[in-house]
């Protein structure tokens, strides 16, 4: 054997322990991208239903606020009727209650005067 064979064999054992020594941290990387790959596909597995179950509740909720929408609807026209009908009441027993009050005051306030005897003068 010459020098540049025991070179050669010199360069091709240290290139094989440098492969060695690659191939370690190359294996754990394959390693972490397994685990990466069955972490994704469990997320995806349980993403899936839920997806399905959050489609579910709003379109129940959306039906829910259709009903309450009719519901707050009614309560406004019902209640509209009850200020209408409150005005009415107001305006057909107060006007005449008003007036039976002032005319009942005026004819207490006539019985309560007591004559003075004295006629009335003219001006």
């Amino acid at each position: 054997m010459t020098g540049s064979d025991i070179a050669g064999l010199i360069a091709a054992g240290v290139f094989a322990v440098l492969v060695a020594l690659l191939a370690i941290p190359i294996w754990k990387l394959g390693k972490v991208f397994d685990e990466l790959r069955a972490a994704v596909k469990d997320v995806s597995d349980g993403t899936t239903p839920l997806l399905s179950e959050v489609t579910n509740t709003v379109a129940t909720t959306n039906d829910q606020m259709l009903k309450v929408d009719g519901i707050t609807t009614n309560v406004s026209d019902a209640t509209a009727n009850i200020s209408a009908l409150s005005s009415l009441t107001a305006a057909t027993v107060g006007r005449p209650l008003i007036k039976v009050a002032a005319f009942s005051a005026g004819v207490r306030s006539v019985l309560a005067t007591k004559p003075t005897g004295k006629g009335r003068r003219s001006r």
